[in-house]
């Protein structure tokens, strides 16, 4: 199968500087907008139901992310995925332990059926919103992400979304075509938010205009490459937290093709 090519990822990323629309979780929201300057884009993060609507269409991409849960904030997210959808602005969903309750699982599957171009999600939340008993422990997964290969497949088709399942290994998958990246690093798991700037990072690479398939293996391998880069001179989570943006703002694309690593 051919593999997307990286070669201009960041280059394309780095001069479009999209502006990425946040609805995301307030534990990482300073994470989240940091990994997405360093990555090169523009972080906004924008809440009120009063302006979603407003906002979502001058933005290049809308990020969701269910992790702190409120009904004015779902009312929100449905209400910007409305309008992004309408003014044809791309967007990922973050289904933030999806199985872990009913009410979680609920808004994950209403806002998963509304047209995102990208699902971004551990083993156990792909699992669940594909139907299936993920094992969500609280935000972790108590599955690897190969358990959840057929799951992403089935949801894509489904949804129509492109489909990333992360963890040790990450798939992505459109429901025909899938590929695996083995990049990234344990501490990873040790900090918390890197998953949901994994999913800004895709946003920011759908808002440079990358095809949903693409714009999820270059943001995975982005911070995957970075994290690798960040380890090297780790004490702990707190300076691999460090290391990491620092290893987001210096990564090109010659670092990127060079340090992909295929499943």
């Amino acid at each position: 199968m051919e593999r997307p090519d990286l070669t201009s990822a960041i280059d394309r990323l780095r001069s479009r500087g999209p502006l990425v629309h946040n609805i995301t979780n307030y534990v990482v929201m300073n994470s989240t907008a940091n990994a997405l300057l360093a990555a090169g884009a523009s972080p906004a993060m924008v809440h009120a139901l009063d302006e979603v609507a407003d906002f979502a269409p001058i933005a290049q991409a809308l990020v969701i992310n269910i992790g702190t849960l409120s009904a004015p904030w779902v009312a929100a997210m449905e209400k910007a995925a409305e309008a992004a959808n309408a003014a044809g602005v791309p967007w990922i969903l973050d289904p933030v332990a999806a199985g872990a309750t009913a009410y979680r699982t609920e808004t994950a599957t209403r806002l998963a059926a509304m047209g995102p171009a990208v699902i971004r999600g551990n083993a156990s939340e792909i699992m669940s919103l594909a139907g299936e008993a993920g094992g969500a422990r609280g935000v972790d997964s108590t599955k690897g992400s190969e358990a959840a290969q057929d799951a992403a497949r089935r949801l894509a088709k489904r949804t129509g979304a492109v489909v990333a399942v992360t963890g040790a290994v990450d798939y992505v998958t459109d429901g025909e075509r899938m590929v695996g990246l083995a990049n990234g690093d344990p501490m990873l798991a040790r900090v918390t938010g890197t998953g949901c700037m994994a999913t800004a990072i895709i946003g920011a690479c759908l808002g440079a205009g990358l095809a949903p398939f693409d714009a999820a293996v270059a943001g995975l391998t982005m911070l995957g490459v970075a994290a690798e880069t960040a380890i090297r001179h780790a004490n702990g989570p707190a300076s691999f937290q460090v290391g990491l943006i620092d290893a987001l703002h210096r990564l090109d694309d010659a670092a990127l093709v060079a340090g992909v690593r295929w499943a």
